[in-house]
């Protein structure tokens, strides 16, 4: 009975993802056929055929063309409840990556460190969705160095993939300071882009709403497309703030974000890392 709701409710997802997307690319259509219209150039020949419906369509709109109609149906819910994240590893995990994931634990509220095991991924993603989990946290390793990371938001998706590199634990910190279990505020800095958003959005997700005198803060700074992990806490001394490290610390680069679960291989890739686009900036 629960295989055959989930069945109907992953349906009824992407049914509404496929309208989503049809309605975004008639928005942009008609964004574009008014653009042409107030500057007086010619109808782009993509639309020109459609651009009688298109017209008539935009003159029985309510809403303005303008207005952004997307709506993020995997985090529609989100702010109904607090996050409960699961952190695991993959199999048979090296103590440096064990340490690694108890100290992305701690800088996770709400999350638990469950043992990997031998259980595949689909056995891991059906105890997580019974244990009523949001979000699956995973960390990879290479030869003792932790290398990868995935987050997958249940039930659905999306799932975003992550190479780690520069990984720093606490103890190799000097003079860490203690973290506080306290929920953080987070920081997401230059993410404007469309996709810069949206891999925002899947890491804010994690994160429940913190107090306003919260003294914990988790920063994810983009600087050339690498996101920099940081955990601070920070003190006021007569007027003056300071910074104390609390670790661990990391970048990430995203490499591809995909509609479905972190079980679903063949889901839909939403944007992958393409070789060309690390030297575009450069010409």
């Amino acid at each position: 009975m629960a295989l055959r709701r989930e069945v109907r409710l992953r349906k009824e997802f992407l049914l509404r993802k496929e309208h989503e997307s049809h309605t975004t690319q008639t928005l942009q259509k008609k964004r574009q056929l008014q653009e042409a219209i107030n500057e007086g150039k010619p109808i782009p020949t993509e639309i020109r055929s459609q651009a009688r419906k298109l017209e008539h369509d935009m003159a029985l709109d309510v809403c303005p063309i303008d207005e952004d109609r997307n709506i993020d149906d995997e985090y529609a819910n989100a702010a109904q409840r607090e996050p409960k994240v699961c952190v695991s590893t993959s199999r048979d995990p090296s103590s440096r990556l064990k340490q690694f994931a108890k100290e992305v634990k701690v800088c996770i509220p709400n999350s638990q460190a469950v043992n990997r095991g031998n259980h595949r991924l689909d056995e891991l993603v059906d105890a997580a969705k019974k244990a009523d989990f949001t979000d699956i946290v995973l960390l990879n390793e290479t030869r003792g160095q932790p290398d990868g990371m995935i987050i997958s938001h249940l039930p659905f998706g999306p799932t975003a993939y992550f190479t780690l590199s520069n990984c720093v634990l606490r103890h190799d910190i000097p003079e860490c300071t203690p973290a506080s279990q306290a929920y953080p505020n987070i920081i997401v800095d230059n993410m404007s882009t469309k996709m810069g958003a949206r891999i925002g959005r899947i890491l804010q997700a994690l994160y429940p709403a913190a107090k306003l005198d919260c003294k914990r803060v988790i920063t994810y700074a983009n600087r050339n497309d690498f996101i920099s992990f940081r955990h601070h806490m920070y003190v006021k001394d007569r007027g003056n703030i300071q910074l104390k490290e609390a670790g661990p610390r990391f970048e990430m680069q995203p490499y591809e974000v995909k509609l479905g679960t972190l079980d679903q291989e063949h889901a839909e890739s939403e944007w992958v890392l393409r070789p060309y686009m690390n030297t575009s900036r450069k010409k």
